[in-house]
């Protein structure tokens, strides 16, 4: 029981960098694979409003979130905006050099010691013999709050029926009215906020170091996938159920084969259903 709830409390952690790597191809059409370095970005954010400026931590949490959708917009523009209407492979090899770039300033800032973020001690609550300490409680909560916010903005209102018009047939979207720059900018704040949530929620966890956010690609691309790649609400599925699956298997081995299992689960998954759980799959005509 012990295993299935630190499993959950890690579906929340990868839920939240799913949901963002599925709303980037659901509305841009590729695998931002430089997620991992905006988690790592957050994670740094929040440790720099916390120790460096001694900000209260949830205070620095929720920086994290503003000031990383604001450098995934500056990003959006200097990297991915002057590739217009590339491919998906082009768009995928430009990601991949945003993560470079991203995690090598970090360490010429930071170096790569790992870190902690200043947070006081504290006794975890026990019942029944499960342990759960106020860190995950925070995690619990300022997950559940962000799926909440995310089901609402894309079901409730006139921005997510845009993203999502925008994400079924974007020249269609277009031709009705629907302000296809507006909906990348806002994509990309969306993303830069879930991904700095995931890294400093992370950090508060555990520590903070260069290839924190790594650490997790594998295991956000099998959520994300196993969900269905493209719908948000089935990566957050999909990271509940990677992350329980990744920690129930350390009860039968080492716990650094637990991305080996996320990694298998994907490969399963795009070989007996590559639409996902909830995905749809694609009409050929």
């Amino acid at each position: 029981m012990q295993a299935l709830l630190n499993g959950l409390i890690a579906g929340f952690l990868i839920a939240l960098p799913a949901i963002a790597l599925s709303l980037t191809y659901g509305v841009l059409n590729f695998a931002n694979f430089s997620i991992g370095a905006l988690i790592t970005a957050g994670a740094y954010f929040a440790y720099f409003y916390n120790v460096d400026l001694g900000l209260h931590v949830l205070v620095s949490v929720a920086l994290a979130g503003v000031s990383l959708s604001i450098l995934a917009i500056v990003i959006e523009r200097l990297v991915y905006r002057p590739l217009g209407d590339a491919d998906h492979i082009t768009l995928l090899v430009g990601s991949m050099g945003v993560a470079f770039v991203l995690e090598n300033v970090i360490r010429l800032i930071y170096g790569a010691d790992v870190r902690t973020l200043d947070i006081t001690v504290s006794r975890p609550i026990i019942w029944n013999d499960l342990r759960l300490n106020n860190e995950q409680l925070v995690i619990v909560a300022v997950a559940v709050a962000a799926f909440v916010a995310v089901a609402l903005v894309l079901k409730k209102t006139s921005l997510g029926r845009a993203m999502r018009a925008t994400s079924d047939n974007p020249s269609l979207a277009e031709a009705r009215g629907v302000n296809r720059r507006r909906i990348i900018n806002w994509t990309w704040a969306l993303s830069g906020t879930l991904a700095a949530l995931a890294g400093a929620l992370v950090a508060m966890d555990a520590t903070v170091e260069p290839l924190i956010g790594t650490n997790y690609l594998i295991s956000v691309f099998a959520a994300t996938i196993v969900g269905g790649i493209g719908n948000p609400l089935g990566a957050m599925a999909g990271g509940l159920l990677i992350g329980i699956v990744e920690e129930l298997s350390t009860l039968a081995f080492p716990t650094t084969y637990r991305q080996g299992v996320s990694f298998l689960i994907l490969v399963a998954m795009l070989f007996l259903r590559p639409h996902g759980i909830l995905g749809q799959a694609k009409i050929k005509r």
